[in-house]
C-alpha cells in the first residue's frame, strides 16, 4: 500500500513538471515564478496561487495583443513588413532568375511601391506572360515567399489552377458564384491575401470578369475594402508575341538587356485581349485597365539554361560540374530552327534531364 501511494506520489510529481507542447503562455508563467523566488515563500498558499493566476492571465493577454511577439509563433496576416518583403524579393530574384531583366525591375518595383503604399486606391494586379519554363509560377512563388515565410503553403495564399478548379464550361456561373464568395471571404480575413490564378490561357472567357468588382476603385464593397490585396495571372498568350519582339531585337544586333517594358506591354495587353483561347478574351479587366502591369518573361536562351542547371545541382549538393552542364543544356531543343536561339521549354525540364547525369 505505502509502495503504490509512493509510486502515485512521483507520478503525479512527473505530471506536474511536463510542460504542455505548443502553449507558449505557459512559458510567461514559468518567468513570473522565477522572478518571485524566495519572496513567494512569505505570501500564504491562496493569496500566492491567485497572484500567479492574475500574473498568468497578464501575461496572456498581453502575449495575444503584442502582434509582433505572437506573430513570432503564429503565422499573421502580413507576416512581413513591406520594405523587408521587397529587400527579400529583390535578393531571391536577383539569386534565382535567369534572362529577365524585365521581370526583375518591374515585380521588385511594382511589389515593394505597393507594400510601402498605406492607402492604395486599388488592388496590385499582375499579369505574367511568357513560354512554359521561363520562370512565371517561380515568380509567383518567390512573391508569395517574400510576405509570408509559408509561401503557397500559407493560409493567406491562395492557388488557382484553371483546368483543376474551374474544369467544365457548363458550370460557370457556380464557378463565378463560388469565386466572388472565395475571394471576399478570404479578404475579409486578412486585407493582405495573395490571389493566384494559373492557366489563364487555359480559362473560360468571361469567367475572370466575376472578381472584377474587387479589382476596381472601390473604396469598400458591402463593408469590405480589398485595396490591400494583390492578384497574380499566369499565362502562356502573349507569349508569341514578346518571342516576335525579342527575336526582332536580336536580328537587329540589340542586347537582350536593352529591351524596355514600352517595347511589349502594349502589343501583349492587345494580343491577350484578342485572343480567343484566352480566359482575357475581350475581359473587361483589360477593357476597363484594371492590370497594373502586363510582365513579359522572355525566352530562355542557351546561356541561361546553362546558369539553371548550375543552380540545380548546388541545390542538390553537387559541386558544379562544367561537363555535366554543357550536356544538360545541349540536350535541350531550341527554336527557330536555324538560329537555335531560345529553349522551346525554358529551365522546366531541367531537373528531369539532370538526373541522368547523377
Amino acid at each position: 500500500e505505502t509502495r503504490r501511494k509512493g509510486a502515485g506520489r512521483r507520478a503525479a510529481q512527473l505530471a506536474a513538471m511536463r510542460v504542455p507542447r505548443g502553449r507558449t503562455p505557459v512559458w510567461g508563467l514559468v518567468f513570473v515564478l522565477c522572478q518571485l523566488g524566495p519572496a513567494a515563500q512569505a505570501v500564504e498558499p491562496i493569496s500566492l496561487g491567485l497572484a500567479l493566476a492574475g500574473a498568468a492571465a497578464s501575461a496572456l493577454t498581453g502575449f495575444i495583443s503584442y502582434p509582433r511577439l505572437y506573430c513570432y509563433f503564429t503565422e499573421c496576416c502580413l507576416q512581413r513588413p513591406g520594405a523587408r518583403a521587397g529587400a527579400v524579393l529583390e535578393q531571391e530574384l536577383d539569386k534565382k532568375l535567369f534572362g529577365q531583366h524585365l521581370v526583375k525591375k518591374v515585380v521588385v518595383k511594382a511589389v515593394t511601391g505597393f507594400l510601402n503604399n498605406a492607402n492604395p486606391k486599388k488592388p496590385l494586379t499582375l499579369s505574367l506572360h511568357g513560354w512554359t519554363g521561363t520562370g512565371k509560377n517561380f515568380v509567383s512563388k518567390i512573391i508569395a515567399e517574400s510576405l509570408y515565410e509559408g509561401g503557397l503553403s500559407s493560409r493567406y495564399v491562395h492557388h488557382f489552377v484553371s483546368t483543376l478548379h474551374f474544369p467544365h464550361r457548363q458550370n460557370i456561373t457556380e464557378y463565378k458564384d463560388h469565386l466572388q464568395m472565395w475571394v471576399r471571404g478570404n479578404v475579409s480575413a486578412c486585407a493582405r491575401s495573395i490571389f493566384i490564378f494559373d492557366e489563364m490561357d487555359k480559362m473560360h472567357a468571361g469567367l475572370i470578369d466575376s472578381i472584377k468588382p474587387f479589382l476596381d476603385y472601390y473604396e469598400q464593397l458591402d463593408g469590405v475594402s480589398y485595396r490591400k490585396a494583390i492578384f497574380i495571372f499566369l499565362s502562356n498568350a502573349g507569349a508569341e508575341k514578346i518571342t516576335e519582339v525579342a527575336l526582332d531585337f536580336w536580328r537587329s544586333g540589340k542586347r537582350r538587356e536593352d529591351l524596355g517594358l514600352r517595347d511589349m506591354e502594349s502589343s501583349v495587353s492587345v494580343s491577350v485581349f484578342n485572343n480567343k483561347n484566352s480566359g482575357f478574351w475581350h475581359s473587361s479587366l483589360i477593357d476597363r485597365n484594371l492590370i497594373d502591369y502586363f510582365v513579359p518573361f522572355l525566352p530562355l536562351e542557351y546561356r541561361h539554361v546553362k546558369m539553371c542547371v548550375r543552380v540545380e545541382l548546388k541545390s542538390r549538393g553537387y559541386e558544379v560540374d562544367e561537363e555535366i552542364v554543357t550536356q544538360v543544356a545541349d540536350e535541350m531543343t531550341y527554336f527557330p530552327k536555324e538560329e537555335r536561339i531560345y529553349s522551346d521549354k525554358g529551365c522546366k525540364t531541367v531537373s528531369t534531364k539532370l538526373d541522368f547525369y547523377l
